[in-house]
């Protein structure tokens, strides 16, 4: 008896969740608000108090960060349990002999002196409003500073849950947060304001995670070197679909960065007619339809464009049994056609939607904004109801799986908004597929890599600005190749 398609999906999950929880110890662990605010009750009666154990954390912080000065520091307190960590904070540097100046927010003027450290303890994960009036006008001044600044817990003005900007928010140079980290500190415009991200539980026993980091750890045992007794067969076969006339250069990408990335095949089905890629001859090019009998694994969208022909060869596509990623105009095509949408749903096969911001919005029949307002929710939405993993693009890329675990990216930097970049994941992700890559661990890898490769061009003078597609796959190449050896 064949199972059912419910009981395939309800096994996928059961695999995908054995995963996540061998390698979650190894990362760090991110919990929204309402969770945080569930672990303080329990440590409510707990010796020392939590926020006692939060001010020496924070005085323990402002002493690295100062050196051998004692000082000038100041200290901005509100009127909630942030305020309370900072005032425990500067009577305990006040008693080690530091030159401490407290600012009560509402209350007291910004002096104007010659500060070497600001601790920002206005406004904790507890906010939810967009900061106004008196207490913007402080955030700004204190973004005027020209020190370095601790944010306590979060930045403030910053949604621990989501990332957002509320309003405006502290610019951090390092940011101490408590218990786990926050999502919100990784993701949108978190990564802009939170500096240096340093954990400290507090020696506080977190439960199961809502989600974690994307760290080696969670795909280390597959970072393994070859064989020299090896052949090309054994590294897989991957085939990209796309490549409508005027749009060729995206599936060619996808295709040279699969190849860089070790496939040991690529066919590229072009629905634009080219003999071969001047570039990468290596690529083996084919009329689109050819590709299936050809791959282990198939990536389709880049190029793809959304005429009746891309139209029939994404329904092709969504009807092989072969792992599949999907991308731009496939995405773009399936929020058109929910009818083709539904076959996701219902498959046994590996699926993997790899949407930017706009796409995801179509997919979910809601705005950019709404889907911004709350990257995490919106990337579980998809891989809960499509049943496939899911990568948000954007600033901390979100991968969510359909059993309601997430993930979110740390690495990355503003050269991968450019051009072709979403291409490039995408043959990356298809590449470890048809390697026998795991797909969730081969997803977190390729997302994990490819902000990692733009982060080492960066160090070396190429970007961010500036930084192109083609150049992120030679550096990829060169990482993983890096990470396969520092792993042995």
């Amino acid at each position: 008896m064949r199972p059912t398609t419910e009981l395939l999906a309800v096994v996928a999950i059961i695999s995908l969740s054995a995963a996540y929880n061998a390698a979650m110890t190894a990362s760090v662990r991110l919990l929204r608000s309402k969770s945080i605010r569930a672990l303080e009750a329990r440590y409510a009666d707990a010796q020392p108090p939590l926020m006692e154990r939060a001010g020496a954390a924070v005085a323990a912080a402002a002493r690295e960060m100062l050196g051998s000065t004692k000082g000038p520091v100041l200290i901005v307190a509100g009127t909630g349990n942030n305020g309370g960590d900072g005032l425990v904070a500067a009577r305990i540097l006040a008693e080690q002999g530091y030159n401490i100046t407290v600012v009560r927010a509402g209350k007291d003027m910004l002096p104007q002196r010659n500060w070497q450290l600001a601790i920002d303890a206005l406004f904790g994960i507890g906010l939810t409003r967009a900061i106004e009036g008196e207490f913007a006008d402080l955030v700004e001044r204190i973004n005027a500073l020209p020190c370095p600044i601790l944010a306590i817990d979060i930045p403030s003005g910053l949604c621990a849950n989501t990332g957002r900007a509320l309003g405006v928010a502290v610019r951090a140079t390092r940011t101490l947060s408590f218990i786990t980290g926050k999502p919100g500190l990784y993701t949108l415009d978190g990564p802009d304001h939170c500096g240096e991200v340093v954990i400290d539980a507090l020696g506080v026993e977190a439960a199961e995670a809502e989600g974690c980091l994307i760290s080696h750890a969670l795909f280390k045992a597959h970072l393994k070197p070859r064989l020299r007794n090896s052949h090309k067969g054994d590294f897989g076969s991957v085939g990209i679909l796309g490549g409508a006339s005027g749009m060729s250069g995206a599936a060619l990408l996808a295709g040279r960065a699969a190849l860089q990335l070790g496939a040991g095949r690529v066919y590229v089905g072009m629905l634009e007619r080219l003999a071969v890629d001047p570039a990468q001859p290596e690529l083996m090019l084919r009329p689109a339809h050819e590709v299936f009998a050809l791959a282990t694994a198939l990536a389709i969208g880049p190029g793809l464009g959304r005429s009746e022909e891309a139209g029939e060869l994404l329904r092709q596509a969504l009807a092989s049994p072969l792992p599949l990623v999907l991308d731009a105009d496939a995405l773009n095509l399936l929020a058109a056609r929910p009818v083709l949408l539904e076959k996701i749903r219902r498959s046994d096969a590996t699926r993997i939607l790899t949407p930017h911001p706009a796409e995801a919005a179509r997919l979910l029949a809601v705005t950019t904004e709404a889907v911004q307002a709350d990257r995490q929710a919106a990337a579980q939405q998809l891989a809960l109801k499509h049943r496939a993993i899911v990568v948000l693009k954007g600033c901390g890329s979100i991968v969510a799986m359909p059993d309601g675990h997430w993930f979110i990216n740390p690495t990355g930097n503003a050269g991968l908004a450019s051009a072709g970049s979403g291409d490039v994941l995408t043959g990356m992700i298809v590449a470890l597929i048809a390697q026998h890559w795991p797909p969730l661990e081969a997803t977190l890898a390729a997302v994990h890599l490819h902000g990692a490769a733009a982060e080492m061009l960066a160090a070396s003078g190429t970007g961010p600005i500036g930084l192109t597609a083609s150049e992120i796959i030679t550096a990829a190449r060169s990482l993983l190749n890096r990470w396969i050896a520092d792993a042995v």
